[in-house]
């Protein structure tokens, strides 16, 4: 189908796991069931936004698509991205794919190790592929090569996959305003990830996009398939002192595009309870930020956190992350993202 924003009833069909006879009952039954934007000789076509989100809150098979953003580096972002798809994966058994945007790469070393990385990288099996065949008008971008399955140093965790990022999308990331329309002017730069992603997003039950610490073009890309995102931040002035802005121009983004996309929290961490500044600015957000709720869960600082990021084997999360809290916060941060999603 030319539009890929569009879906017929067949690829309804494929995408809830039915027949299309059950998609014909559905729209007869179902006086919410979205409706068609146009009927073409083939059947009626309809937006694919609008049926995902119609089969999410019928309880069908869809992936929750959540990006992990702020505008400040070092707030734990990375960290906490891996380390709810390892848990998703490991304590939910959710099969779980990590779509790293960040051109820093380190939820990609943190899933796969550096030496891996670097192999990756030379044989351009990165997402750095993707965004340069979008400026040179090319198409060497191999979803299935770049695609890394059974990712992790924990041997616990058998379901996340990855795509990796590259140092190359800092070149890359500056010139995508201004890439080639295209036939027919289809060329979209806020397009590119969705249309690649395409096949596989709805074979998880969680994608989790970790993006750079900015509202640029990439970062536009994982918002643009994502259901909702959330925003890792330390409880201090300059850590905080952005959210405000990222709800505002990402709600103004959703509706450009006329999509949602929910803000589900912050997610506060790096917490130090020796002081009064974390638990003070903390009870500050909560009165103050209606518009993206806190989570319940606080992440501690940890040097034990800070070590995880280096890819060495073990056997469990506890051992990752460690054992006096920080595993238990994780865990408990991954079952509230898990209820929040799903409710």
């Amino acid at each position: 189908m030319e539009d890929q924003n569009l879906i017929g009833i067949f690829e309804i069909a494929k995408l809830a796991g039915v027949g299309p006879s059950a998609v014909a009952n559905w729209r007869k039954r179902s006086p919410d069931f979205p409706r068609p934007v146009a009927d073409l000789k083939s059947g009626p076509v309809f937006r694919r936004g609008e049926i995902r989100a119609w089969l999410k809150r019928r309880k069908r098979q869809v992936a929750h698509i959540i990006s992990t953003i702020n505008l400040k580096g070092g707030v734990g972002k990375t960290t906490t991205t891996v380390a709810l798809a390892e848990m998703l994966s490991a304590e939910f058994r959710q099969k779980v794919l990590v779509i790293d945007l960040d051109p820093q790469t380190n939820a990609t070393v943190m899933l796969i190790g550096e030496e891996k990385w670097k192999n990756l990288n030379s044989k351009g099996l990165t997402l750095a592929r993707l965004f340069r065949d979008a400026l040179d008008g090319q198409q060497q971008f191999d979803l299935q090569q770049t695609l890394q399955r059974d990712v992790s140093n924990v041997r616990d965790v058998r379901s996340v996959d990855l795509l990796p990022s590259s140092l190359d999308l800092i070149d890359v990331q500056d010139n995508l305003a201004s890439m080639p329309s295209g036939r027919y002017h289809a060329n979209i730069p806020i397009e590119i990830l969705r249309r690649a992603t395409k096949s596989i997003i709805d074979d998880y039950d969680y994608v989790l996009i970790d993006c750079p610490p900015n509202l640029g073009i990439i970062t536009l890309n994982g918002l643009r398939i994502s259901d909702g995102y959330i925003i890792p931040a330390i409880p201090d002035i300059l850590s905080t002192y952005g959210i405000p802005q990222i709800v505002t121009r990402v709600k103004d983004f959703a509706a450009t595009i006329g999509e949602q996309i929910e803000p589900i929290g912050i997610v506060i961490s790096k917490y130090d309870s020796r002081g009064s500044l974390h638990g003070n600015t903390t009870k500050r957000l909560r009165q103050q930020l209606k518009d993206a709720p806190i989570f319940d869960t606080i992440v501690p600082y940890s040097n034990k956190i800070a070590e995880a990021a280096e890819y060495v084997l073990t056997g469990t999360l506890r051992q990752k992350y460690g054992y006096t809290g920080q595993y238990d916060a994780y865990r408990a941060l991954a079952a509230e993202l898990k209820k929040k999603a799903e409710a």
